[in-house]
């Protein structure tokens, strides 16, 4: 009976999967009519380049949309007109089918469906694994001040090893995820000039800016730019605490300089401006996941979206609170408190929100190489 339940649950998952794929290509065809928004973004003069719209087109589509709003708040075929042409929810269902169809290991695909479930179980777990480990290691979780000496309640070699093996995993999922994605597209090679531009536009956030620099549509017709600025919040945020741990790695195997090390000095610097960027930027994004258009986007993801910048937050949050507090008696109960989190965020980052940078980077990349190429439709300028 358990494998019939599967095989149904397969068969809705796939069904569910054409349908949003036909959806996709149904709006595109009238999109392609009009052509109103062909200089919104990247994914209308991609769109020019074709006259139907396979799988294939659908996900390399739905995954350089970056859910800008202004199509939909242009749009004249926009709901409740009999089309009900609605891009950012076309493209957003189409998006999660691609994280569920290339997730390795591809039965972990599922765990985008129950997203909210899993970052809520995965942080419950790795608060109670940490909040044990510190207990059984100093038999108390309150404790006269350690100098701020994390390693005096968890040996460098344990928190090395476990988070290393979990970032490990997060990486390698990701990574063949991605390769699954890129070996769909079929892109053509990839050019120094097209990785440039990719680049460029990855880390710029270029096509949140409605296509005329003034930014997103969010609850309203008024354009705004918070939310390309709260995403650089974020994304640099966590490239900078990223950093720090790069650096501290350095400065312990390479100088023989373990922690804990002084507010001044470059990990903690860091650290800290990372810590208040995954602060603001976070904040920032569900503050508007909240205030939204109830059009833009797929209202089932939003326990998907909100779990994973809640999650974000709560790591940035206890990090602080463990810098600021680091000579206390608290110590070791922060100290696992934030290594609880760090852990459900690693564990989750290939099964969450985060894989979007993964699948819209090569979108980007797939659409750099493909406007160096002729256009044998003719049909539309790039």
């Amino acid at each position: 009976m358990q494998s019939l339940d599967a095989l149904t649950r397969q068969a809705v998952a796939l069904a569910n999967g054409a349908a949003a794929t036909a959806e996709v290509s149904r709006q595109m065809q009238i999109c392609n009519a009009c052509r109103y928004c062909e200089t919104f973004c990247a994914v209308f003069p991609a769109m020019t380049r074709r006259l139907e719209f396979g799988a294939g087109d659908a996900h390399y589509l739905a995954n350089l949309c970056h859910n800008c709003g202004a199509c939909l708040h242009a749009c004249q075929y926009a709901p409740p007109h009999e089309f009900a042409v609605n891009v950012p929810r076309a493209m957003a269902q189409v998006r999660q089918e691609t994280y569920t169809e290339y997730a390795w290991p591809r039965a972990f695909g599922a765990l985008y469906r129950r997203n909210g479930v899993t970052v809520a179980l995965a942080t419950a777990a790795g608060l109670a694994l940490f909040l044990v480990l510190a207990l059984a290691m100093r038999g108390t979780l309150l404790h006269e001040p350690l100098a701020g000496n994390f390693y005096a309640v968890f040996p460098h070699s344990l928190m090395a090893w476990m988070f290393g093996a979990a970032f490990g995993w997060a990486v390698l999922a990701l990574a063949i995820g991605g390769v699954r994605f890129w070996r769909g597209q079929s892109p053509g090679p990839v050019t120094p000039a097209a990785a440039g531009e990719a680049t460029r536009h990855a880390l710029a956030l270029t096509y949140l800016d409605g296509g005329h620099g003034d930014g997103c549509n969010e609850s309203d017709d008024r354009f705004t730019l918070l939310r390309r600025r709260f995403h650089h919040l974020t994304f640099y945020g966590f490239m900078l605490c990223f950093a720090s741990t790069c650096v501290a790695t350095l400065y312990h195997y390479a100088l023989g300089l373990p922690a804990p090390y002084a507010l001044t000095s470059l990990p903690v610097v860091l650290g800290t401006v990372g810590g208040l960027g995954l602060l603001a930027g976070p904040a920032g994004l569900l503050w508007l996941n909240m205030r939204r258009h109830p059009l833009q986007g797929d209202p089932r993801q939003r326990p998907m979206d909100r779990a994973f910048i809640v999650l974000l937050f709560a790591t940035s949050l206890t990090g602080l609170a463990l810098l600021a507090l680091r000579d206390t008696g608290v110590m070791a109960l922060l100290l696992a408190v934030h290594l609880g989190t760090v852990m459900a965020l690693f564990l989750t980052l290939p099964y969450g929100k985060f894989a979007h940078a993964v699948y819209r980077v090569a979108a980007l990349l797939k659409w750099a190489i493909e406007r160096r190429q002729p256009n044998r439709l003719q049909l539309g300028a790039d």
